[in-house]
């Protein structure tokens, strides 16, 4: 066995662990919050933003001392990590008091025109509208967003775990189908727009109303369910607009932007970050903290996902070239909940000669699988990461996850494939 293939073999390998770390995090919170021992060790391991940052170490002194440090250095410098980057900034932009405010403010006006309880209006257009926004804005920026608004207009009131897990559920599968609307906001479709020369009006016929129309129905779904629990919160309204001048709401959608504009260029990007940092310090009177901590975190949860799946590629490649038109669609919604489906997407544009119909087939499954697991969509992070410390002992249940997010991705499957 030659270096290379031991290389490859140790990738995949590796990435096997790193999966199966991911689904074993609960447990390692628990041991932090129960043992006097180690408890800081645990509960380094039982963060999931932490886990394939961890395992990429490993991968990388593997190389190291199998090949050479020059090696190793040089694999890590191949990789491209703009979208670890743009998620980082994406999230800690979106989610500042103006931008949140005037999301907030739009929910509000919108549940004022509809003649049912305004508690149970907000859930459903927290797990709607924002998510369908994410074709706009991005996924990211739409995931951070809806999680905060559900955090604080939902969670921090005590509702019960089994509505916290349904609206989990169904807010990954939301956006990770909600941003097919356009070509470039949803990275699944980022991957492969170019190459196979999708624009907008593609999207839109193809993937885009059926998109709207399953995250409509599944926000519907989960908000009858528990219509009863939902109705007896009490309606939080978005901050008061009065002491918030237009001006600096208006800057800080400028920064978005931008940043969305120059999405696939870091060093621009990057540079208008750290002005937004000191736009941010002149005004703080109009700033909460920034969620630089939470995006820091999510943006080292990618970048070892880009490191590990860079090594998946002589496995992956051969399974999505293989399969039928109906087997690679249900595979790729198998496939994207143990990798990430923006890397799936990109594996497959490197098959020559694809048809259209397969095309479809992978990038619909694709995005359809996005919500199953926390490493499916790149935006998800964002939203565990928001979310966790809601939930019972500050941390998410992967299998919990999983079941709750399975009736919303059946109907995303339902509509992407028979309407």
């Amino acid at each position: 066995m030659d270096k290379t293939q031991l290389i490859n073999i140790a990738g995949a390998v590796l990435f096997a662990l790193a999966v199966l770390h991911t689904f074993s995090t609960k447990r390692f919170q628990h041991l932090a919050h129960t043992s006097e021992r180690h408890a800081g060790l645990w509960h380094l391991l039982g963060e999931v933003e932490v886990v394939f940052g961890f395992w990429a170490l490993v991968l990388v002194c593997f190389m190291a001392f199998v090949l050479n440090k020059t090696e190793a250095i040089t694999y890590l410098e191949s990789r491209n990590f703009t979208e670890p980057l743009f998620v980082f900034v994406i999230l800690t932009v979106a989610g500042t008091r103006p931008i949140l405010f005037s999301v907030q403010s739009l929910v509000d006006k919108l549940a004022d025109f509809l003649p049912i309880s305004t508690t149970l209006t907000k859930y459903f257009l927290c797990l709607s509208v924002v998510p369908l926004l994410g074709s706009f804005i991005t996924e990211p920026a739409a995931m951070t967003l809806a999680a905060l608004m559900l955090r604080d207009g939902f969670f921090v009131q005590g509702i019960s775990e089994r509505l916290k897990y349904a609206t989990l559920g169904v807010l990954f599968v939301n956006v990770s189908i909600g941003g097919v609307l356009t070509n470039y906001a949803a990275p699944p479709v980022l991957m492969v727009a170019d190459t196979w020369d999708w624009n907008m009006l593609h999207m839109l016929t193809f993937f885009g109303w059926k998109a709207a129309l399953a995250v409509t129905i599944n926000a519907f779904i989960v908000a009858l369910i528990f219509r009863n629990e939902l109705t007896q919160l009490s309606p939080k309204a978005a901050p008061a607009t009065a002491k918030m001048p237009f001006t600096v709401i208006g800057i800080h959608y400028v920064f978005l932007a931008a940043t969305v504009l120059f999405s696939h260029h870091p060093v621009v990007f990057l540079g208008l970050f750290l002005f937004f940092l000191g736009f941010t310090q002149a005004y703080q009177q109009y700033q909460d903290k920034l969620m630089l901590r939470e995006g820091l975190l999510v943006a080292f949860f990618l970048a070892g996902l880009v490191v590990l799946g860079g090594k998946q590629q002589w496995w992956l490649q051969p399974i999505i070239a293989g399969l039928d038109t109906t087997v690679l669609f249900v595979g790729a919604i198998g496939l994207t909940a143990i990798t990430d489906n923006a890397a799936l997407t990109y594996l497959g544009s490197l098959v020559q000669g694809m048809p259209e119909a397969a095309k479809y087939a992978l990038v619909a499954g694709a995005v359809t699988g996005g919500g199953l697991t926390v490493i499916a969509n790149a935006p998800n992070p964002a939203g565990y990461a928001i979310l966790k410390d809601c939930f019972d002992e500050q941390s998410i249940s992967p299998l919990g996850l999983f079941l709750a997010a399975f009736v919303p991705t059946i109907i995303a499957a339902l509509c992407f494939w028979f309407l």
